[in-house]
C-alpha cells in the first residue's frame, strides 16, 4: 500500500505557488489539480508518519508556567503591597517590556556583545531592543524624557516581569516579577530611610511578623573606597568591580569562603559548573575580606540615616551591615536589602534559606546619562516571585475562590438559551458561574464539575422547567454524605444535597449553599 498522503483542499484557498511557500513549503513534489468529485485535489510527498509528527511542547529553559491558585494569590499579593506604596505618596506607572539597549545601559556583567546579560534583539531598522533586566532603569528613561513635566520629586510604583540572560537554577529563573517604588530628583538621606521604612511596612502587611525579616543597610562609599585603595577605581576597572559586587552580594548565601573564591580564579558550583572569578590578586582579596569581616559602618551618610529611622522608631527593624553591596553597577551612595531571617524546612525536612527578598538603593547616575544636569534617586525593589514562595511556607497566603464555579448543566441542547440565561443570572448576581460548553452527557458534566471543584450545580430538565424550578446539588455537601451511605438504594433514596427551588430563588438558594462552605 502506498504511504503517500492526498490532501483535498477547496480551490480558492491554495494555488502551487502556496505549496512552494506556505503551508507545504516541505514537499519537493507537490501539485494540485481537479479530481473526479469536483475539488481540488494535492499530492503531498509528505509520508503518513511524517505529517503524525508534533512540535514537542517545550517550556523555555528558566522559565515556568504559573498555575490559577499562584496567580490569584500574586494578585492578591500586589493589591496588598499597591495599597503600602500608596499609602507612602506613590503613583503608579507602567513602561514597556523592552527598551533600546542602549537606554537600559550595560549595568549587567557584559563584555563583547549585546546580550550578555540581557534577551536582546534588532528591529526592521537594526536597533538593538533588549527585554528590560529590572525597572529601574526604563523609569530613567521615563524620568529624562518627562523632566519638565512631571512634579519633582517625582515617586511612582510600578510592577512586572524581568528579564535576565543568566543560568537558571533551583528558585532562579530568567522571568521574575518585582515590585518598584522610586523617588527621583533629591538627594535627601531620609528618601533613602523611607525606603527601608517602606520595605519593613511592606512585609509585615504581608503576613511576615516581625523579628522574621530585618532590612539591612550600607552605603557603597564605603567600599568604593576600599576598591580605590585596592587599584579598582576608575572606569577602564568598571568590568572587574562590578565581578566584585556580584561576588559580595552573594555572601549571605556561599559565606566568606565563597566570596573569596569568586574573587580569586572563581568557582565550581554543585551542579559542576564553573563560574570565573575576578583574579584579584592575594593582597586585593584579602583587603575586600577584611572589611567584610570588620564590619565597618562609620560613613557620615550612615550615620544621619540611622538617626532617622530610630527616630521613627525602626530600631528593630532596620540595621547597618557592610556586606550589602547589590549587585548592579549603577548604585551610588545607599544600599538596602530586606531579608527573611527565620528558619524553615523543605516537604524532605531539609533546611530552607529563603533570605533576600527585595533591596535597592542610591542611583544619582542614572538618570544623568540622559540629561546634562545631575538627578539624584532612590529606589526599593521586591522580588514578587520569592516573596511567594515565603508566604506560601508561612501560610500567609489568601484563599481566594478555594473553590470554583458553579456549573450550570445542560440537559436539552436545543433550549441552550435558557441554560445561558440561567448562567447570566449568576453571574449578574457577582457570583462566579459556568455553563458546561462540552458536549458530554449528564454523567460526563458532573464530572466536569467535580474536577473544576465547582460548590454546586444548577440542574434543569424538562419537567423542572414545566414546573418553573430548578434543582441544586450541593457537591461538597454530597461528597460528604456520601462517606456516610454504604449502598446504592440508599445513595438513589436519599439523593444527598439536592434540593427543588423555583427558578426565581435560584441566585439567593445558590448564595445559601456557598455561604454553608464559606466560598
Amino acid at each position: 500500500m502506498s504511504n503517500k498522503v492526498w490532501l483535498f483542499l477547496p480551490r480558492p484557498l491554495y494555488s502551487s505557488r502556496t505549496s512552494q511557500h506556505g503551508q507545504y513549503s516541505n514537499c519537493s513534489s507537490f501539485r494540485f489539480g481537479w479530481s473526479r468529485r469536483g475539488t481540488y485535489a494535492g499530492r503531498c510527498c509528505m509520508s503518513d508518519k511524517s505529517l503524525s509528527q508534533r512540535t514537542a511542547a517545550r517550556l523555555p529553559k528558566g522559565m515556568r508556567d504559573i498555575d490559577a491558585a499562584e496567580m490569584r494569590a500574586m494578585r492578591e499579593m500586589i493589591a496588598t503591597i499597591s495599597s503600602v506604596y500608596e499609602r507612602y505618596g506613590f503613583d503608579p506607572l507602567d513602561t514597556p517590556a523592552f527598551e533600546y539597549t542602549d537606554a537600559l545601559g550595560k549595568f549587567l556583567p557584559d563584555t563583547d556583545r549585546p546580550n550578555e546579560g540581557v534577551f536582546s534583539f534588532q528591529d526592521e531598522d537594526e536597533q538593538w531592543l533588549s527585554l528590560r533586566y529590572d525597572l529601574t532603569a526604563p523609569l530613567a528613561r521615563y524620568v529624562a524624557a518627562n523632566y519638565d513635566a512631571i512634579a519633582k520629586p517625582f515617586r511612582r510604583y510600578q510592577y512586572g516581569h524581568v528579564w535576565r540572560n543568566e543560568k537558571p537554577g533551583p528558585g532562579r529563573f530568567r522571568q521574575f516579577m518585582q515590585f518598584d517604588a522610586d523617588t527621583v530628583g533629591t538627594a535627601s538621606p531620609a528618601a533613602d530611610v523611607e525606603m527601608c521604612m517602606l520595605a519593613a511596612d511592606t512585609l509585615e502587611a504581608l503576613g511576615i511578623p516581625r523579628g522574621s525579616y530585618v532590612i539591612k543597610v550600607s552605603n557603597r562609599k564605603i567600599l568604593d573606597g576600599v576598591m580605590e585603595a585596592i587599584g579598582l577605581g576608575g572606569q577602564e576597572n568598571a568590568g572587574r568591580r562590578l565581578i566584585v559586587l556580584r561576588a559580595i552580594d552573594k555572601l549571605d548565601r556561599l559565606g566568606l569562603q565563597g566570596v573569596e573564591q569568586l574573587l580569586g580564579k572563581g568557582r565550581k558550583d554543585e551542579s559542576g559548573d564553573f563560574t570565573k572569578g575576578a583574579e584579584l590578586a592575594k593582597k586585593q582579596i584579602d583587603a575586600i575580606l577584611d572589611f567584610l569581616k570588620r564590619g565597618e559602618t562609620g560613613d557620615a551618610e550612615l550615620a544621619d540615616m540611622r538617626a532617622s529611622w530610630s527616630a521613627s522608631g525602626y530600631d528593630d527593624r532596620i540595621i547597618a551591615d557592610p556586606s550589602v553591596v547589590r549587585g548592579l553597577e549603577y548604585y551610588t551612595g545607599a544600599v538596602f536589602e530586606a531579608e527573611l531571617t527565620f528558619h524553615a524546612q523543605d516537604e524532605e525536612g531539609q533546611p530552607v534559606r529563603f533570605g533576600s527578598v527585595g533591596g535597592g538603593g542610591r542611583y544619582d547616575g542614572l538618570v544623568s546619562r540622559f540629561r546634562s544636569q545631575p538627578v539624584p534617586a532612590t529606589g526599593f525593589s521586591l522580588g514578587v516571585s520569592r516573596l511567594y514562595a515565603a508566604l506560601k511556607h508561612l501560610d500567609k497566603l489568601k484563599a481566594t475562590h478555594a473553590h470554583g464555579p458553579v456549573v450550570v448543566l445542560v440537559m436539552d441542547r436545543a433550549r441552550i438559551g435558557d441554560y445561558q440565561r440561567l448562567t447570566q443570572e449568576l453571574r449578574h448576581a457577582g457570583l462566579r458561574a459556568e455553563m458546561y460548553l462540552g458536549e458530554s452527557g449528564m454523567k460526563a458534566q458532573m464530572k466536569y464539575a467535580d474536577r473544576r471543584g465547582a460548590p454546586c450545580v444548577v440542574i434543569q430538565g424538562e419537567d423542572e422547567r414545566a414546573r418553573g424550578e430548578v434543582q441544586i446539588k450541593d457537591l461538597i455537601e454530597g461528597r460528604r454524605l456520601a462517606e456516610m451511605i454504604e449502598d446504592n438504594a440508599e445513595w438513589r433514596e436519599a439523593r444527598p444535597a439536592q434540593i427543588s427551588v423555583k427558578a426565581a430563588d435560584l441566585v439567593a438558594e445558590v448564595r445559601k449553599v456557598l455561604a454553608r462552605h464559606g466560598a
